[in-house]
């Protein structure tokens, strides 16, 4: 089973014809809210592809809790080990879309900045080695970091998105099994420079001992390995309603890919072209696809 150790809570999303400039107001439409949270969405991309998975995170003690868990309680994710921290607020995401499907996004973390490392140790507490489990950065920081240092010593596979990207990411990106990011967050990772991609990458997983991936959104995701072998595979076109959640659904169906046994290769192809159809919907996990919606594509 996978282990999914992060941020949950929900997303306030507004459509609008055109992201507003600083200081600007733009006069919106359609209001929504749904469940969200960089390591909930991902925990439900692992069970919407087949694979099963136990989500550890916080939300607070109030009414939005019960609102941010009702999709995962819905499609049977492991919720025991997440938890209620008393008087904090559950996370909120405010969202603006528009009309091409871009967004910019402010996160509050409230109860996910109660994270600990002592909650790190409880949720990876008696997973046997080669147990995904697999990380982002909306909590806590020490939480994260103490999660890939448990998972480096009892062998177990780590994944670590490095969404969002944080001053202290470069410390601690290294200690991922399997370090996932896309283009600008990359960049940031290698001092700014972004060509050549596949050098970059290459060195990138040599002088770290790891795997790789670069998503590359409409163009895809590439992948570097220790032994400096590139992998690529390209993404499904669509004509994109809403890129909320596309990333975290790669994440989600690239673990199930591994889990389940597939190659590398095969696991991020399943994952790009789940990513794509994730954005043909709004919302963050209700637009999450099945395993039969993809497997419909990719024949």
């Amino acid at each position: 089973m996978i282990t999914v150790f992060g941020s949950c809570g929900l997303d306030l999303i507004a459509n609008v014809p055109r992201l507003p400039a600083p200081g600007e107001t733009v006069l919106g439409g359609v209001f929504g809210m749904s469940p969200g949270g960089k390591g909930a969405n991902q925990a439900m991309a692992v069970k919407r592809s087949g694979r099963a998975v136990r989500f550890a995170g916080a939300v607070g003690n109030d009414d939005f809790a019960p609102r941010a868990l009702e999709l995962l309680k819905a499609d049977g994710v492991d919720l025991e080990a997440t938890k209620v921290a008393q008087g904090e607020a559950t996370q909120i995401a405010s969202i603006f879309v528009d009309a091409k499907g871009e967004n910019v996004i402010a996160v509050l973390p409230g109860a996910n900045a109660t994270m600990t490392p002592t909650d790190a140790d409880t949720a990876l507490a008696g997973l046997p080695a080669g147990t995904i489990v697999m990380m982002q950065q909306e909590i806590n920081q020490k939480a994260t970091e103490r999660a890939l240092d448990i998972a480096r010593e009892k062998g177990l596979v780590s994944i670590l998105n490095t969404a969002p990207f944080l001053p202290d990411t470069p410390g601690m990106a290294h200690k991922a099994s399997i370090l996932v990011a896309n283009e600008t967050e990359f960049a940031l990772l290698c001092n700014g420079r972004t060509e050549p991609l596949d050098g970059l990458m290459q060195a990138w997983a040599r002088d770290n001992k790891q795997t790789v991936i670069v998503t590359l959104g409409a163009e895809g995701a590439r992948a570097a390995t220790a032994d400096g072998t590139i992998i690529s595979v390209p993404a499904y076109k669509v004509t994109p309603v809403d890129t909320v959640g596309a990333g975290d659904t790669f994440c989600g169906y690239l673990a199930a890919g591994l889990d389940e046994g597939l190659s590398l290769e095969a696991a991020m192809r399943r994952a790009a072209t789940a990513a794509s159809l994730a954005c043909l919907k709004p919302g963050a996990q209700p637009a999450v696809p099945t395993i039969g919606d993809v497997e419909a594509v990719l024949g």
